[in-house]
């Protein structure tokens, strides 16, 4: 038998303690929250040598894989990024100040402020995605890449079905 993680040690208790339950579900909701956490903790310290927190690089990180211009609404940005408004707007006002991105009234919408990339956010941005890229890759490493594959495909299926 596989060793046992705290996911199967919180099924066993529930199974002790309510058999009515059926607890199949969280044999894979249990873990991908607690790899949801464990990836993003994994993350922020890979990005800490960067300076930046998670969010400001998922702002930069979508504005630069947005193409040139490297410009979006702050509408646009709340597609990608999952943050409020409010955080949105305090997050722009930081990496402004930062002199990460620069704010421009939108030509077709005066009342909108697009978030442009600067160009030391272009190369903080850059180097942060090579860090990213590689600490993703070290976090998966102990799967085959069919395992990698077929694991890819299931989440995917699990995000398009929920």
């Amino acid at each position: 038998m596989a060793k046992k993680d705290i996911i199967d040690m919180l099924v066993e208790d529930w199974e002790k303690e309510r058999s009515d339950l059926d607890t199949t579900a969280m044999h894979v909701v249990g873990r991908v929250l607690k790899l949801g956490k464990l990836f993003e903790k994994r993350a922020g310290i890979a990005l800490k040598e960067s300076d930046l927190y998670y969010t400001d690089f998922d702002v930069l990180a979508t504005l630069r894989r947005s193409g040139e211009p490297y410009q979006l609404t702050p509408k646009e940005l709340m597609e990608s990024v999952l943050i409020t408004s409010g955080a949105m707007t305090s997050l722009l006002d930081r990496l402004t100040k930062l002199k990460l991105i620069r704010r421009e009234t939108d030509e077709k919408d005066r009342r909108v402020k697009r978030a442009i990339l600067s160009q030391e956010g272009i190369e903080l941005i850059d180097k942060a995605i090579e860090i990213r890229f590689a600490e993703a890759t070290d976090s998966i490493a102990c799967l085959t890449a069919k395992e990698k594959t077929t694991l890819g495909d299931l989440l995917r299926k699990l995000v398009l079905g929920s």
